[in-house]
């Protein structure tokens, strides 16, 4: 690793093990540690051995089909412990793994985009798509397939600066961009989460957010290396396979700690400290040493619901181009921050206070796919990624975001939303003059409007804004609006000179009202809901409430 300076934002250098190429040229002999997953409708579990051994016979498979080492794979699927054993099987080849969104693509769009070899789907297998079904029966075989692969040994591994991964941002702001993960770069994630937390023998971390997404695929890896127990489910199923498993540690958005706290609190009395850890114990098998999150920001009520009955939620900060960038822990936590840096990667805000993360080995300097512009955007010359966000450092060294400097809303599920696209069709409703949606670190968005009229129809203001919603992806629906009592202007402080929305002052003027929305309308927006009603609210200094 490259000498670095001294800096108070950042914990000590570490060393850095070889995850990927530990995973890629070795064969695990871990029989006391397992992975932990659902399969037919039943947890289930291997030890790391038996799970190495059977990524090596899907290898030979994979070998058979024409995969070699520098080629993609695609898996669009959710999380399942085929796509574990495909992931695997493609580092033991040298090859290079592309997690992609289930139903946001056609195959055949996928396998030109990205230059496949190969795409798992579930079901509807032809030609090079497949489906991942059949993996679990390569796994299975006993007598190996793919007897070249398997002739020469393991593959041939990788360089630091090779790519091991693709990895896909949101897509929630428009079109997904696509990145080629470094073999470097995760290294160095996986080392640094290990001298912070130390997973060890006795120790079960919980996967349930999609795998599509490199980070939550290091966990895994880090059982693998490590020596601990994994255990891979969904957001359907964690709480039932959290009670099966009874991991240590559970890796989550702010939206599941909220969804989690709130059915706690819906049990019972939880002011005693001894009486809500029990409950949030119980809820996640009794056993949890300490609960992560990060992705979106996390509010403080909820912190502090978990942080102050003894059950660590330690948040931190990171983007699809960096990675984990900072991160509380043990022996350095301080709640309402991100965190300190990580010994690997280095900060600074520019001169209109944006956030600039740098590192000494990036997951990559550029986007392979993208929109013209977006890497200009996006990357500097020197590396270096602008993250869009504001925030500080306080003298101790932690981290704080304070907001985003674009129009971009993090829900606290995780999701990313450009407002400005459904502002749009939300402003040529009837009645609607001019709005503002709101939403970040909230399970779902808001809007506040300013009206076409006097004496705005609020029922029937509802039943169109339901109605659009019905047009909207699930990420982009409102379910509360605040009518504003006049016009937005450039009097009253809410327009700029520019006819623009002066997001702060609307934030400012109305953000009481909108808290009120969210105490009211108690919904969480993960995708599965249907039929809510919107309501529809007036401001505080206008009329009523409808």
């Amino acid at each position: 690793m490259a000498d670095q300076i001294p800096d108070p934002t950042r914990s000590p250098v570490v060393p850095v093990t070889d995850a990927i190429n530990t995973i890629a040229l070795t064969e695990c002999q871990d029989s006391e540690h397992r992975i932990h997953f659902r399969h037919a409708e039943r947890v289930e579990s291997l030890t790391l051995a038996e799970l190495d051994g059977r990524a090596r016979r899907v290898a030979g498979r994979l070998y058979e089909l024409g995969v070699r080492a520098r080629d993609r794979v695609g898996i669009m699927a959710p999380n399942r412990i085929e796509w574990v054993l495909l992931d695997l099987a493609v580092l033991k080849l040298g090859a290079v793994t592309a997690g992609i969104e289930p139903g946001r693509y056609r195959p055949e769009q996928i396998l030109d985009e990205f230059g496949l070899t190969l795409l798992f789907v579930e079901g509807g297998a032809r030609g090079q798509v497949r489906d991942i079904a059949e993996v679990m029966d390569w796994a299975e075989e006993t007598d190996l397939a793919g007897g070249g692969f398997e002739a020469s040994g393991l593959g041939e591994g990788y360089d630091p600066a090779d790519i091991c991964a693709i990895k896909q941002t949101s897509g929630s702001t428009g079109v997904p961009k696509g990145i080629e993960a470094t073999t470097a770069s995760v290294n160095q994630s996986i080392a640094a989460v290990q001298e912070m937390f130390d997973h060890r023998h006795g120790d079960n971390l919980m996967v349930f957010l999609p795998v599509r997404f490199l980070q939550q695929r290091y966990w895994i890896y880090s059982a693998l290396v490590h020596g601990h127990d994994v255990t891979l489910a969904d957001r359907i199923t964690v709480l039932e396979v959290a009670k099966a498993t009874v991991p240590t540690v559970v890796m989550g958005v702010p939206g599941f700690y909220e969804q989690l706290k709130a059915r706690v609190e819906a049990a019972g009395p939880v002011a005693d400290p001894q009486a809500r850890r029990a409950a949030v114990q119980a809820e996640l098998g009794g056993r949890i040493r300490y609960l992560w999150t990060g992705s979106a920001p996390a509010g403080r009520a909820m912190l502090d619901f978990f942080n102050d009955c003894g059950v660590p939620l330690y948040e931190g900060y990171g983007l699809n181009e960096t990675c984990i960038v900072s991160k509380n822990h043990p022996g350095a936590a301080r709640v309402g921050s991100v965190g300190k840096v990580l010994p690997h990667k280095r900060i600074r805000f520019d001169k209109d206070g944006i956030l600039i993360v740098g590192t000494t080995h990036p997951v990559n300097t550029r986007y392979t796919w993208c929109g013209p512009g977006a890497n200009e955007k996006t990357y500097l010359p020197t590396g270096e990624v602008r993250t869009f966000d504001i925030g500080h450092v306080d003298e101790d060294g932690f981290l704080y975001i304070d907001g985003r400097v674009d129009d971009i809303v993090t829900l606290s599920g995780a999701l990313n939303i450009l407002v400005p696209l459904v502002e749009e069709p939300l402003r040529e409703l009837p009645g609607i003059h001019d709005c503002a949606v709101f939403g970040d670190g909230k399970p779902y968005l808001t809007a506040v409007v300013s009206p076409a009229a006097p004496g705005t129809d609020h029922q029937a203001l509802a039943r169109s804004v339901s109605e659009l919603n019905d047009r909207l992806r699930y990420e982009q629906r409102i379910y509360g609006v605040v009518v504003a009592a006049e016009q937005f202007s450039i009097e009253n402080g809410l327009l700029n000179a520019q006819y623009k929305l002066v997001r702060s002052q609307l934030a400012k003027r109305y953000g009481d009202d909108l808290d009120l929305v969210y105490q009211k309308q108690k919904v969480y927006n993960d995708g599965t809901v249907t039929g809510v009603d919107v309501l529809v609210t007036a401001a505080a200094e206008g009329t009523e409430e409808a």
